[in-house]
């Protein structure tokens, strides 16, 4: 940015949000996400702290954990 005395002023970029969320933290929020059912705080506060490759990790874990469970309730109703 050129200012009017003629000087070049160096600005820095905002840096993004540090995301903290652990483990445990991350899984919380993408169950609850099954679930259907989130105060709008708690969503408030992931968006600021949930690093979104850990939920898209976590949440295809949870699904493919959801499926396995399906199938292996299916099979133990079916087959004798």
């Amino acid at each position: 940015m050129v200012r009017a005395d003629g000087f070049t002023q160096m600005t820095q970029e905002p840096q993004p949000p540090r995301r903290t969320a652990t483990f445990g933290q991350t899984a919380k929020a993408v169950l609850w996400s099954f679930f259907g059912v989130r105060k709008q705080s708690s969503y408030e506060q992931d968006a600021e702290s949930l690093n979104p490759v850990h939920v898209i990790v976590m949440a295809v874990v949870a699904v493919a954990a959801f499926i396995a469970i399906l199938i292996g309730i299916i099979k133990f109703i079916v087959l004798p």
